[in-house]
Formats: C-alpha cells, structure tokens, sequence
C-alpha cells in the first residue's frame, strides 16, 4: 500500500484518474487475444485465469473504493464477493485458491460488463473531488492492479506450456528480454560498502513493504555488470549441475530430485538443441539472452558452481543507486533479479490499519526478495526500492540473476 499520507503528498484527483482509465485499458487490451476457455483454465494452483485476474482487481476497487465511499453505489453481483477475493481474511470467505479454474461461469463477457458497472462508480467519485484516503486507495488498486498485469501474462505463459500445440499468446508483439545481452564475459564492478540508506523515501508512489527507508551496514562487495546468461546456464547444466548434491541448498535438492528438474522452466531438448516455450511459441534458447525462469534454489546453486554467490537485496539497491553503479547493465526490464533476502520487515515497518494491511506484511514469511524487474513487468514497477518476492521454489516468473562476490 502506499506510505502512510503525512510521508507525501496526494494525488491530484484529476492525474489519479487519467491513471486509472489507463491502467485498466491496459489490462484489458492484455486480455483480448484471449478466448472464454483460454481465460478460464487454470494450470497450476499458484497460477490464476486471466478472468480471475481481471474480476479480481475489479473486485478490490469495489470492495475498498466504491462500497465505502459511495453510499448510492450496488453491487454488481453479492456472489462475485466470494468468487473473487483473494486472500483478504477480514473481507470475508472466498473462493479456494487452486479451484479458481473451476469458475465457468461467470462469462469472460460478464466479467467485462462488472469491470464497466465498477469503473462508472470510481470514476465518478474521482470526479467529485474524494479525500485523500481515498485517493490513497484508488493509487494503491492502480498499483496493484499493474502487478496483476504481470501475473497475467507469467499465468497465461504457463497455461500455453502445458497445451500440447504450444500456442502463442501474441506474435506480433513478443514479451520477452529487450536489452541487449552481453556476449562477452562478465565484469564484477567493487562497492566498498559502509552504513549506507536503502528504502523508499520519496514523494511518489511505493508499497508500504519498501519503507520505511532506513540505514544498513554491509561489507565491501563486488556485483557482475550483467545477468547471467543461457548460454553460460546450458555451460551449469552441462557440466552436471543439476546432478551435484554439493552445489544445492537441502529443500533445493529435495525439489529437484521429488520434481525431476535437470534444466529452467520450459526447456526441451530437441536434436541437441534446447528450446523453450515463450510467449510467442516455442523458440530456440537465445544462448546470449538472460536466463529465465529459474528458481531461488536454481540460482543459488549455480552462483555456487560459479564460484560466486547471489547478492543481498541491500547490496542491490546500493548499486543500483549509487554513481559507481552506472556501469551495471539490465538492471530492470530483463529479468527480476533473485537475491539471497529473506522478504522480511525493515526495522520500524507496520502494516496499515484495515484489510488493506493484509497486503504485503502477512507474506513476510518463507519467500526470497527479487529486485529490478522483467520484459513483463509494468512502466514504473521497476524502481529501485522495489520488493518483489516468491517462495524459494518458483519458477513461472521471468526470474533470472547476476552474480556477486565479496570484495
């Protein structure tokens, strides 16, 4: 959620709504390419349907926006409540997470009709000038509605994996890595740590797990100038990494020997050749471009094989916004970038009042921080105080990393 109101200042009700129309135009336009059914299945628990996602953000602004503030405003339907929720243990019972693919109904064409009823209701009440409590939270459903943009997409990425015909989500306009990847060989640039200041701080917008900004010790300590690649991964798995006990963690190993895992997340060999499913198809793997959709345990070992280690998430976002970093590449739009942090509380954090307190504190627990951001994730998301975090295991993100040593 945003920081607390007196930390900075309000959006201007007028800019909040262009926002608003504009974030929820863009995930719309996200969901056209699909179908009924394509938006319905759900392929794994952790994954949702594309008209889950789209229901579900809905659902926020009309439970935290629309129902509070606007006394005239109806429901669209008293049952979506329950179908639509996610995790908010305070707003009410919801519908089970793994069985949100059993949702046929309501219609994809339904869903677009609760997201008009929906948007009427806010958009008139930014118009009328709200308080800024309010506008705090119309802020914080565009925010949050961005990350669901991403979800879709990793969400759908994963469903297409598992058709049989490999389907491509759009040709015309890949998702994937856009910087240029380095061919030759890393550089490790040198930070001589100290007491240094991480944490958001500014005027604009920030999710209350990336405050309060604080101070840190870390050591000297040295980060690679850019992300590790697939070729250098296929070097990894080559060389037996997979196959190495030595090199995991304990829970690592465990999950590649329980889930059969010898490369990333949709990679097949084909005649000596690996390929991988993206979302323009499969494609073969571009051996220069970052490698993705790895999990913690993955990248931990091979930083282990690679004689180094991954970063802090301090570590990070000290270079990332220091002078001496301006020589680190793909620091956002590639991949998100594992560290080896814990997602926990900085020191003086606490969550918001309310069920908008739910948001990111009640996950402190079990998950690693990802920092930078990837081809998926939405203008603005990848700044450098961003938290991004996953259990250990997961894979369906386009999650990568860069290497770090001590200095």
């Amino acid at each position: 959620m945003p920081t607390a109101p007196s930390a900075r200042r309000p959006a201007d009700p007028l800019d909040l709504l262009q926002l608003y129309r504009r974030v929820r135009a863009d995930t719309a336009r996200l969901a056209a390419p699909l179908s009924d059914a394509d938006a319905t299945v759900q392929s794994m628990p952790d994954a949702s349907p594309a008209k889950w996602h789209l229901a579900h953000t809905t659902w926020f602004f009309e439970t935290m926006v629309a129902v509070p503030n606007s006394p005239r405003y109806r429901l669209f339907d008293d049952r979506y409540g329950f179908l639509f929720n996610s995790y908010y243990e305070t707003v009410g019972a919801r519908q089970p997470r793994p069985l949100r693919g059993m949702l046929t109904r309501p219609t994809l064409e339904e869903v677009a009709a609760y997201r008009s009823h929906v948007d009427s209701a806010v958009e008139t009440l930014l118009e009328s000038g709200p308080s800024a409590e309010v506008l705090d939270l119309v802020e914080l459903g565009c925010h949050h509605e961005q990350q669901h943009q991403e979800l879709l997409l990793t969400d759908i990425l994963h469903l297409f994996a598992q058709n049989p015909l490999r389907p491509a989500y759009r040709p015309a306009e890949p998702a994937d890595a856009t910087q240029e990847a380095a061919a030759e060989p890393a550089r490790f640039h040198t930070f001589g740590g100290g007491i240094v200041e991480i944490g958001h701080g500014g005027d604009g917008f920030a999710f209350d797990c990336e405050g309060p900004r604080h101070r840190t010790l870390i050591e000297p300590y040295a980060l690679a100038d850019r992300l590790v690649t697939n070729g250098e991964w296929i070097a990894f798995l080559q060389d037996g990494g997979y196959r190495d006990p030595l090199l995991w963690l304990s829970e690592g190993w465990a999950k590649v020997q329980a889930d059969g895992w010898r490369a990333p997340l949709y990679w097949e060999e084909r005649d000596g050749e690996y390929w991988t499913m993206t979302l323009r198809g499969m494609q073969p793997v571009d051996r220069k471009a970052p490698v993705v959709h790895v999990s913690y345990f993955e990248a931990d070992a091979f930083a282990h094989w690679a004689g180094a280690r991954l970063p802090g998430e301090a570590e990070w976002e000290h270079a990332a916004t220091s002078p001496a970093g301006r020589g680190l590449r793909q620091l956002s739009g590639d991949a998100w970038q594992w560290t080896r942090s814990a997602f926990a509380p900085y020191p003086r954090f606490a969550p918001s009042p309310g069920a908008v307190g739910e948001y990111n504190g009640k996950f402190m627990c079990g998950q690693f921080v990802l920092r930078g951001g990837s081809c998926a994730t939405p203008d603005g998301h990848s700044r450098a105080s961003y938290r991004n975090f996953f259990p250990p295991s997961a894979r369906w993100q386009f999650s990568g990393l860069r290497l770090a040593r001590d200095a």
